[in-house]
């Protein structure tokens, strides 16, 4: 791979050696139209100092349809050089908010190939600069060629990062790698959805306890020497309680939990960001804390169970809010319980007020990101809330089990849950699920 990973200092003339051109479609660009990626290999060389990233990457596709002639990706700011599919060179453009390779020949349904490139360039999000290192939040198909919107689209992933020596990451490794480098090597266990690729390096206090759900590691890349230990112990609590409510251990048996900078609250495959400013204002008021409940439970509701489409995002978030109730719950009461539910009716409400109430499946744009989570985080809640009282607690938990069970690595609909739920309790659930989910009555 030495070969094929362009030098930092080059960057800054590659705009004039590309030359990307611009195709025209009579159609619209869909990025992952087509076609299904079964797999992604990334290697790549990030400046610690300036964001700036050099590297290779690898796709194989699957076509799902007759005749596809291109394969389109989230659009980003990233240089494309050298593209070949099956080993012949491709032209790759920027056209109608995509990144998309033109194939040498169309594929039919089921047909595979490979795409490789060269990629080069300071991602425009996602990316994080520390006094310590760097992290990735969120905007994966920024710092790589990837779905960012078709969270269906589960693909494993093979992440090389080179990095100085002294440098640790999230990830496995280190070995040793060229120029003085040091390779650290990760590789997903199973396929995840883009939005979910991350990686954190830098220099980091280390903590890791290990218990019967597997190894819980912290590390620290606030440079502020925080105790761990707390956050470790409660860490431990809230990963076997959700694994007893998922009815699965930990995936893989081991979770990472990197402590940042500021008020970062993201899950990523294998590991979650903990804003440091969450966790101290949690120190002043206790009754607020959510942060490492929630974003653990994305581990088995988001990253494992994955919603099919944005659509149904409720199935992510709804579940992760509803579980820090539930958390509360058996740690400190039924009252804890229920601040949380009430918490989750005022943020409807003033989506109400705001005149915007929409059914937890709705398929339309929402206006910002806060009705958003008004309505997939805080009514999805709500919802499971009025579920479990409808169904009666053994029914609830027997069927989130059977649910998290059946779908384990795979995506789901708000019919999967429904069904789920429907056989656990023996009910017929249409008219409650109608009610909530579908607006349909």
């Amino acid at each position: 791979m030495q070969g094929n990973v362009i030098p930092m200092r080059q960057i800054a003339i590659l705009p004039m050696l590309l030359g990307i051109g611009i195709h025209a479609h009579a159609e619209p660009i869909v990025p992952g139209a087509g076609f299904q990626v079964e797999r992604y290999a990334v290697v790549l060389r990030p400046d610690l100092a300036t964001k700036a990233l050099a590297g290779t990457e690898t796709i194989v596709i699957r076509s799902t349809s007759d005749r596809l002639d291109h394969a389109a990706f989230t659009a980003n700011a990233l240089w494309i050089d050298g593209a070949t599919a099956g080993g012949r060179a491709i032209s790759a453009s920027t056209d109608k908010g995509a990144i998309v390779f033109a194939l040498p020949q169309p594929l039919r349904k089921g047909q595979t190939t490979t795409l490789q490139f060269r990629i080069v360039g300071t991602p425009a999000r996602g990316v994080t600069t520390t006094s310590t290192g760097i992290y990735t939040s969120y905007f994966a198909c920024d710092w790589m060629v990837c779905l960012q919107d078709v969270p269906g689209d589960k693909a494993v992933l093979a992440l090389d990062l080179l990095l100085p020596a002294e440098m640790e990451t999230a990830g496995i490794g280190p070995i040793p790698g060229p120029d003085g480098t040091v390779v650290h090597r990760w590789r997903s266990t199973r396929p995840y959805s883009s939005y979910l690729y991350a990686f954190a390096a830098g220099s980091f206090s280390r903590r890791t306890v290990r218990t019967s759900q597997g190894d819980l590691t912290m590390l620290d890349a606030t440079g502020s020497a925080t105790d761990l230990a707390p956050l470790l112990a409660s860490t431990r609590r809230i990963a076997a309680f959700l694994a007893d409510k998922a009815g699965m251990p930990l995936p893989d048996r081991r979770y990472t939990q990197v402590l940042v900078p500021g008020r970062e609250a993201q899950e990523a495959a294998g590991f979650s960001l903990i804003g440091h400013g969450e966790i101290e204002r949690e120190r002043n008021d206790p009754s607020a804390a959510w942060i490492i409940a929630h974003e653990m439970a994305h581990q088995w509701w988001g990253n494992l169970v994955t919603c099919a489409t944005w659509q149904d995002f409720w199935l992510n978030e709804g579940v992760a809010t509803f579980m820090v109730a539930a958390w509360k719950e058996h740690d400190e009461g039924r009252e804890a319980y229920l601040r949380e539910l009430e918490a989750a009716r005022r943020r409807v409400a003033q989506a109400r007020q705001a005149g915007f109430d929409k059914p937890l499946a709705w398929d339309g744009k929402y206006p910002s990101l806060g009705m958003r989570r008004a309505v997939q985080y805080s009514k999805g809640a709500l919802f499971l809330a009025h579920l479990r009282e409808t169904i009666g607690d053994a029914a609830f938990w027997n069927g989130l089990r059977r649910y998290t069970r059946r779908h384990a690595g795979g995506t789901v609909t708000s019919r999967d849950f429904q069904t789920a739920m429907e056989l656990a309790s023996g009910h017929d659930l249409t008219s409650l699920f109608a009610e909530w989910v579908y607006g349909r009555t």
